[in-house]
């Protein structure tokens, strides 16, 4: 019994000891510490009555530990993006709120849509001319007016019409004009009947496509502005933007009107294989389906971007996103308002990459340029002198790095301009001038495709006029057919094919078997082999990289 009295005791004296420590310590309870784990009260709403508390004994005042104070972030005066500095100094994120509110005016919804209708009278209007079939989900073709699809009713009574069920499509899109012009991208709007135009009030009004650029996924659109001045957006500079910046979009993902996110640029220059004239903005601002169309915004207010993509395997946002340079669009903008299209300049040449490989055959000092894989005949280049195997080095005055930035150069340029082009031809470098061309659609300048460059391993035959015809290869084509290529070899892999044409081998025109065992057999041993290949209507550079031991 005594031992219970013991601890009873000892309890409440703890429990005491605690209670008068807790109220002996200024502020009350502690708030949880901050990210340097400092104390902070909480201050008392500006409204509400001070709390009654009893008088707490007196506690000797001790001086706080001095804690220095964390150095201060200097921002650059002429850099009006940087990051504000907090009271401590440290970097502050930074506050869209002002931005969001001035903009979300600017930005619309987009909506587009296809009427349904009988896919046999739209045929013999010749909607859909040039349109790819649906495909299975395996890639097979799937059945279609033409065919049989095998329902015994329409066996015995004849095709049923098909009708075509209506599609709708949602993006956005921002004002540019206060008379109502609107940027979007072109697969919001591509094949719509009618497209509508949601403003940020709420009021929708139809729309009117003005121009667009299948090339580049530009579009604009006009509405009336009812006699109103529409608040606009102002373009900044595409080009000056820097990796690390922060920016902010607007748009109407899933359909949710004016959501505002925000992130930074994480690249630039980005080839994503859309087309010849990729050069988007790569950001992890969260973009996801119904932000196509929709500004980029930089922190001084001004549109550096269009949304357009997303890498993602599942359809949302993983913090991948692209968008279309504000300074390509702003070039567009005059052709498609006044022809509906965009006129391009052409030089008449197919490129492809320079690869290390090919770099080492043809003895340049760096993988850099464009190498020239075939020629336009009487086309611009053709004019000019250059020949298959140069190598592009300088366009208009500007370096040619990569071979995907010399056709946006080319486009950029006016028509029937006099340009200088620098190329390296046999290890030296010349200078021609080209007088470029207008561009039509059926001239476009594809990129040659990369193919792989490891070794030998293929058979060839004497390409006679016989063989060449029941190939349907023109029978005045020069070189020796690819009658083989060894399963599992490096010829394989690097994507030589029967029916492959060899018309060069480093450089040298061959014309026989003989003349092309001679030419390898010339090939300086242990260096890359650069073999001209005719592949249908189109060249391609190989560079064949020996195995060891060859």
């Amino acid at each position: 019994m005594r031992s219970l009295t013991k601890v009873i005791v000892l309890l409440l004296l703890g429990f005491l000891v605690g209670s008068w420590a807790l109220k002996g310590r200024p502020g009350g309870s502690p708030e949880p510490a901050g990210e340097q784990g400092a104390y902070a009260p909480r201050p008392p709403a500006a409204d509400s009555a001070p709390a009654v508390r009893p008088a707490a004994p007196a506690v000797e005042a001790r001086p706080a530990p001095a804690v220095p104070a964390a150095p201060a972030v200097a921002a650059p005066a002429a850099n009006p993006a940087a990051i504000p500095a907090g009271t401590n100094g440290a970097p502050c994120l930074p506050d869209f709120t002002q931005l969001a509110e001035k903009l979300q005016d600017t930005v619309v919804n987009v909506s587009s849509s296809t009427k349904g209708g009988d896919k046999d009278k739209d045929k013999e209007k010749g909607d859909g001319e040039g349109k790819r079939k649906p495909r299975g989900p395996h890639g097979f073709g799937m059945p279609d007016d033409e065919g049989d699809s095998g329902n015994p009713f329409e066996r015995f009574f004849g095709p049923m019409p098909r009708r075509r069920m209506p599609q709708r499509s949602l993006g956005s899109g921002f004002i540019f004009d206060p008379e109502g012009y609107i940027l979007t991208n072109n697969h919001v709007v591509d094949g719509a009947d009618e497209i509508t135009v949601k403003l940020h009030s709420g009021e929708e009004m139809k729309a009117q496509l003005i121009g667009r650029d299948p090339k580049t996924d530009v579009a604009v659109l006009k509405i009336d502005p009812k006699g109103k001045s529409l608040p606009y957006v102002v373009f900044g500079d595409s080009d000056t933007l820097k990796v690390g910046e922060w920016v902010m979009a607007i748009g109407n993902p899933f359909g949710l009107d004016s959501s505002v996110t925000a992130g930074i640029v994480s690249a630039k220059g980005r080839f994503i294989g859309q087309g010849n004239y990729d050069d988007f903005i790569q950001t992890d601002t969260p973009i996801n389906p119904g932000n196509s169309g929709g500004p980029l915004i930089d922190m001084r207010g001004k549109v550096v971007g269009i949304n357009t993509s997303i890498f993602s395997r599942g359809g949302g946002n993983i913090g991948i996103g692209f968008a279309i340079p504000i300074n390509l669009a702003h070039d567009l903008i005059p052709d498609l308002r006044a022809k509906g299209h965009v006129t391009r300049g052409w030089l008449g040449v197919m490129i492809q990459k320079v690869t290390p490989d090919i770099a080492e055959s043809l003895g340049l000092p760096a993988s850099q340029g464009a190498l020239v894989a075939d020629v336009v005949k009487d086309g611009p280049a053709a004019l000019a002198g250059l020949k298959t195997g140069d190598v592009i080095v300088s366009f208009d005055g500007h370096l040619v790095k990569e071979s995907t930035e010399l056709p946006l150069m080319v486009a950029r340029t006016p028509i029937g301009r006099d340009v200088e082009v620098k190329i390296l031809r046999e290890g030296k470098e010349q200078s021609v001038i080209v007088k470029t061309a207008e561009m039509k659609d059926e001239e476009a300048e594809p990129e040659a495709k990369e193919k792989g460059s490891e070794a030998y391993g293929l058979t060839v035959q004497p390409l006679t006029p016989e063989v060449a015809n029941n190939l349907g290869i023109p029978v005045d084509t020069k070189g020796v057919l690819v009658a083989d290529v060894e399963q599992g070899s490096s010829a394989e892999d690097a994507g030589l094919r029967r029916g492959d044409v060899i018309a060069e081998v480093n450089r040298q025109a061959v014309s026989d078997v003989e003349s092309y065992r001679k030419a390898l057999k010339d090939a300086e041993g242990g260096k890359s082999v650069l073999l001209l290949v005719r592949r249908g209507d189109n060249t391609v550079f190989l560079a064949l990289k020996p195995q060891s031991g060859e």
